[in-house]
């Protein structure tokens, strides 16, 4: 998967614009919250964002920033939306515990090799599920489960 193909299908898990009072990210639109959006100079107002900017933000603070493109092609979308939905650092420490090496949230050489080298629907399965978890003991799974896990039941489903 390319990261054209991999940001429609994030779209519609994102949706839109929305400012629900359980997300702690606050104003969202495309899912870009209303920090990240002022962080990459998008100064204008949130429900006005075009899917560009939010484009090129998710292809410079997400696709790239876990470096799908040097993934295999089994595990490219689930870290990047991994990565979207909780955080680079989060989605990369989830990919090194499914490999066995150290979870620091530096995707580096090591964790690179050891991606490789493995089983891909191994290490698939286990990022996931070591999400999922994660995901479900959080504060607002209350507010947000449902659609998370509808969201990470696409992932297996199309996997």
């Amino acid at each position: 998967m390319d990261f054209d193909t991999a940001f429609h299908k994030l779209l519609g898990h994102e949706g839109g614009y929305v400012n629900h009072p359980s997300d702690p990210g606050g104003e969202t639109n495309w899912g870009v919250t209303v920090a990240v959006a002022r962080q990459n100079g998008y100064t204008g107002a949130m429900q006005s964002m075009p899917v560009g900017v939010a484009k090129d933000i998710y292809k410079k603070m997400y696709w790239d920033a876990v470096q799908a493109d040097k993934m295999p092609l089994k595990l490219r979308y689930a870290l990047f939306d991994a990565a979207v939905n909780s955080g680079v650092t989060q989605a990369i420490k989830w990919l090194q515990r499914a490999v066995n090496v150290s979870d620091d949230g530096i995707l580096g050489p090591k964790t690179l090799a050891a991606v490789i080298s493995q089983d891909q629907s191994k290490v698939f399965d286990s990022m996931v599920a070591q999400r999922l978890k994660f995901m479900a003991s959080l504060s607002n799974w209350p507010a947000f489960g449902r659609g998370w896990t509808r969201r990470i039941a696409a992932i297996l489903e199309e996997s």
